[in-house]
């Protein structure tokens, strides 16, 4: 945890319009370093992270890379405080998570990398659980593209590959993103920050429309981002997870948490 909270610091303060950009990186290191003390070496971290901000994005972002994108203005860390269920103020109807599973079934269709997430929701860990009170965070980056769309952008440090052997990018493969995505709780958290973009843009954008502006998800293995010539699937480069949940997912969900209210 400590490393992960070391690259998103860098990430987090990087200024990607210096003229000397691994200098730069380096210098945000250093800092991170004297925060985080784990064990890394500055000037291989400024060579990774320099190959992490120009790797590109993928379609959803119409193949622009970080740096690119951060030279406009964007939201870094975006907190919020969403209330579930009515928050201070909950209804009679108690909403649980298991619910979820039912909007996956009826929103996305059969090949989506998430629908399987739908039946981890069933299960009995989670699908008892009631959603009620505060949920409170922090989204990575919240980004805005030039045709106005936004995406949801988080970004991952997990090693991926078996830990008594050098690490390959072969683990960072778009599907196998999509299987790491799945073992986890990754995709929640994914649909709660979209349904967290959504009240914000519904708050603050004129004219919102959520099949227009909702742009998708990216997952940012750091890991698996080898720069402007990593290899591809699909269209979308070794590292990054690339997801749109449909605009009616996002919207029905952001209902549900509300106990139905709006």
């Amino acid at each position: 945890t400590a490393f992960g909270s070391l690259v998103h610091g860098v990430l987090e303060d990087v200024d990607v319009t210096a003229d000397d950009l691994r200098a730069e990186l380096l210098a945000r290191a250093r800092d991170q370093l004297d925060r985080w003390p784990v064990e890394l070496d500055p000037e291989e971290a400024a060579t990774a992270l320099e190959a992490v901000l120009a790797t590109p994005l993928g379609p959803l972002a119409d193949d622009l890379d970080l740096r690119t994108l951060l030279r406009e203005p964007q939201l870094k860390e975006l907190d919020f405080e969403l209330p579930l269920g009515g928050g201070d103020r909950p209804g009679p109807r108690v909403t649980r998570l298991g619910e979820l599973a039912g909007l996956l079934d009826e929103h996305l269709p059969a090949d989506d990398p998430i629908r399987p997430f739908a039946e981890r929701l069933r299960s009995p860990a989670l699908a008892a659980q009631s959603l009620r009170g505060y949920l409170s965070g922090s989204i990575d980056l919240a980004l805005r593209l030039p045709d106005g769309r936004c995406l949801v952008v988080d970004h991952k440090t997990n090693w991926l590959g078996p830990r008594d052997v050098p690490l390959t990018i072969a683990g960072y493969h778009p599907a196998a993103l999509a299987d790491a995505m799945n073992s986890g709780t990754y995709p929640l958290q994914a649909l709660l920050y979209s349904v967290v973009l959504h009240r914000f843009l519904r708050w603050r954008l004129p004219g919102y429309r959520p099949e227009t502006h909702l742009g998708g998800v990216l997952y940012l293995y750091v890991r698996g981002m080898a720069g402007p010539e990593a290899p591809r699937a699909g269209g979308v480069p070794f590292g990054v997870f690339s997801w749109h949940p449909p605009a009616a997912l996002v919207v029905a969900l952001s209902d549900l948490l509300d106990g139905g209210q709006r």
